[in-house]
């Protein structure tokens, strides 16, 4: 992992695209298994109506979605932008498997110089689809693991970069469901380091590099914990939260990410 690396989206943590795309491999892996524990017919108490199979089917859709983009670069938009590919109705998770380690070998084949689509800020579209690609599939193995009552718990940088995501990347967009008038403001502070302020609007959001301004409510845990728990997902320990609690009830609302 290399600091540094300052802005909005990345924050001051800057995780290499190798280790990025390890991440990939090790939680996809993580997540295989922990379907293959809990069985496809497993409900999913993370994602409501959903069951372990509708859990697979949706990330194996996305790892070959993205891994069109990245292996084919700019002659993916052909005929249009790449469909999600409809699962089979048996073998499920050797069908999941499959794709995952094709979306693995496309992001460690490509060229530093990859030229495709991307929707959030990065300082490359490959650094863009390693990280985004890490984050999708190690949440998604969070809820994988929640089918069978488990909670994972993440490397610290890994945790707090993909914190640096969320807020600095969807969040700091225009649009969405996370609004709020009165306005309010929420500080993220995990233990690996520098946090952010977050200032929801009736508008829109602002995110900035935490600089010890006061706020509304403030949150501070290990980056693991507060990485789940800005997912709205149950974290793996405790999570302190000091202020106005009714902040983090708007966060757990409104709080949905699309991904362009």
């Amino acid at each position: 992992m290399r600091r540094g690396f300052v802005g909005a989206w990345w924050h001051p943590w800057f995780v290499e695209i190798s280790e990025l795309v390890d991440q990939v491999e090790q939680q996809g892996k993580a997540m295989a298994a922990a379907a293959e524990r809990a069985g496809l017919e497993a409900d999913v108490p993370t994602c409501p109506r959903w069951r372990v199979r509708n859990l697979v089917e949706h990330t194996g859709k996305v790892h070959r979605w993205a891994a069109t983009y990245v292996r084919d670069g700019r002659s993916a938009f052909g005929g249009g932008s790449p469909k999600l590919e409809k699962p089979p109705a048996q073998g499920t998770i050797g069908w999941f498997v499959e794709g995952h380690a094709a979306l693995v070998a496309a992001l460690r084949a490509a060229p530093p110089d990859l030229d495709t689509w991307s929707f959030l800020p990065a300082p490359s579209p490959l650094a863009f689809w390693a990280r985004r690609q890490a984050h999708e599939t190690a949440i998604h193995r969070a809820d994988a693991d929640a089918a069978t009552g488990a909670v994972p718990e993440y490397e610290p940088a890994f945790a707090a970069d993909g914190i640096g995501e969320l807020l600095g990347g969807f969040y700091s967009r225009r649009g969405g469901r996370l609004l709020a008038d009165p306005p309010c403001s929420l500080r993220v502070l995990p233990d690996t380091g520098p946090g952010w302020h977050v200032r929801i609007r009736p508008v829109g959001r602002q995110v900035s590099n935490d600089a010890g301004e006061p706020a509304d409510c403030t949150v501070r845990g290990a980056a693991s914990d507060l990485y789940l728990l800005l997912w709205n997902r149950d974290p793996a320990g405790p999570v302190e939260v000091d202020g106005d609690q009714g902040v983090l009830r708007i966060w757990r609302e409104r709080a949905t990410v699309k991904w362009s």
